[in-house]
């Protein structure tokens, strides 16, 4: 029982690794041999761990070689436009000029109701509305639609309007994020003394707290 748990514990601190190695990525947006490299190392994993006879060495080394080719695979990718077309494919164009293309739904073997339902996803229910729209590798559809059916921003106002960056999130369940106070060349002292003036005495009754670049602190305080 106990050598269970160790395995167990083992591969699914191995796996969470790999996978961390692996990259930032949803499964949604896992490439098709980013996807099949996953689903391979969780079998690998799962594997060693109902079956103590089998060695714990062959789960170890299968994964990491897994890891290896992904790694290897990934970085060809970034230097070769060719390899990274061969790997991943390419975008197919299935709306141009608000003309569904056929063909191109047919070579990626992209039917109409799956094409209804991801525009229905982003809020679009009329085709007729759709300029362009781009099946991406990852199977997400990315859509451009037309000029007189987008939103309406300051710039076609003509409006100026002022910078605005990443706020700063200064205070996380009660523990000061010194690294972003420093970003913001302010110090602790600072932000207690904002908080004081909220009636929060101490950092640690705040459940999170961000600085904006205007200046202004935001913050909730934790529940009681």
């Amino acid at each position: 029982m106990l050598i269970t748990l160790i395995r167990t514990f083992f591969l699914y601190t191995l796996v969470v690794i790999t996978m961390r190695l692996m990259g930032k990525r949803q499964i949604a947006q896992l490439e098709p041999f980013e996807l099949v490299i996953t689903i391979i190392i969780a079998e690998l994993a799962v594997i060693p761990m109902q079956d103590p006879n089998i060695p714990l060495i062959n789960g170890i080394i299968a994964i990491t070689t897994l890891l290896f080719i992904q790694v290897t695979f990934s970085v060809l990718s970034l230097h070769s436009l060719a390899f990274r077309s061969f790997l991943d494919g390419r975008y197919s164009l299935i709306i141009a000029d608000g003309v569904i293309l056929e063909k191109e739904m047919r070579k990626a073997r992209y039917n109409l109701d799956e094409l209804l339902e991801q525009l229905r996803q982003r809020s679009i229910f009329d085709l007729s509305d759709v300029e362009f729209a781009i099946l991406e590798t990852s199977g997400e559809l990315s859509v451009l639609l037309k000029s007189q059916k987008r939103g309406v921003t300051p710039q076609d106002l003509q409006i100026d309007t002022a910078y605005e960056g990443l706020p700063l999130v200064v205070i996380v369940d009660g523990q000061v994020m010194t690294s972003e106070l420093k970003k913001s060349e302010l110090s602790e002292a600072w932000l207690r003394s904002e908080l004081e003036k909220q009636g929060i005495k101490s950092p640690s009754d705040v459940l999170i707290a961000s600085l904006n670049t205007s200046g202004e602190l935001f913050l909730q305080a934790k529940e009681t």
